[in-house]
């Protein structure tokens, strides 16, 4: 009974926190899972993440940052996420494809069509069940995650400090994204309580598996 869910949304919005509490929910239902994260999730990966997030590196063009997350996307997808689901396993990912469109389509303003070409060939044409969106004023996810940042909990990443503008322009993405194809996404207020926003989640996520099942 694979299933393949990612979870999208602006800086702050909690993806780690409710990734981690549904992968563990759902493991403590007796449900296999995976969970992984990009930019990332494997060896080479992980060394695409260090360059793609360091903050000294000022001088990447946005084509050079499409294409290495492109690259960490196609090893993530080949080494973990297709293996996985067809070991029947629940794969959660932090951030997939649509982070792509939103932030390098509409926050870097690159051409759309171009880029759902160079996705489709990094993924194979893999994409998920059910997109989980959590949505909340950039301002607000700004403002969590450099608290998060001066406590130790998150990183404060080269994306992390661009204008807000752009991060604006992000979250407008993801919106129209999750107008075009309502079927695929969950949008939740990233604004509720952290257990108010997990009890939609699995609500979402327990449907999806009730559909495979049928």
């Amino acid at each position: 009974m694979s299933l393949f869910v990612t979870f999208e949304g602006p800086e702050g919005s909690g993806k780690t926190t409710q990734i981690r509490l549904l992968c563990t929910y759902l493991k403590e239902n007796g449900y296999p899972v995976y969970q992984t994260r990009e930019p990332g999730g494997t060896c080479i990966g992980d060394q695409i993440r260090q360059v793609l997030h360091d903050t000294a590196n000022r001088e990447i063009r946005a084509t050079t940052e499409i294409l290495l997350f492109s690259a960490s996307r196609a090893q993530l997808v080949e080494e973990v996420i297709r293996p996985a689901l067809s070991h029947g396993q629940i794969v959660l990912c932090d951030r997939y494809a649509e982070s792509t469109l939103a932030y390098q389509g509409y926050g870097r303003r690159l051409d759309l069509e171009a880029l759902r070409a160079i996705t489709a060939f990094a993924t194979g044409g893999l994409r998920p069940d059910l997109i989980v969106y959590l949505d909340l004023p950039v301002e607000e996810g700004l403002h969590r995650k450099r608290r998060a940042h001066e406590t130790g909990d998150e990183e404060w990443n080269r994306l992390d400090q661009e204008p807000v503008d752009f991060h604006r322009r992000v979250r407008q993405g993801y919106l129209c994204l999750a107008e075009e194809e309502p079927h695929r996404w969950l949008i939740v207020d990233a604004c509720q309580p952290v257990g108010a926003i997990q009890g939609q989640i699995r609500q979402a996520v327990l449907s999806r598996l009730a559909g495979h099942a049928a």
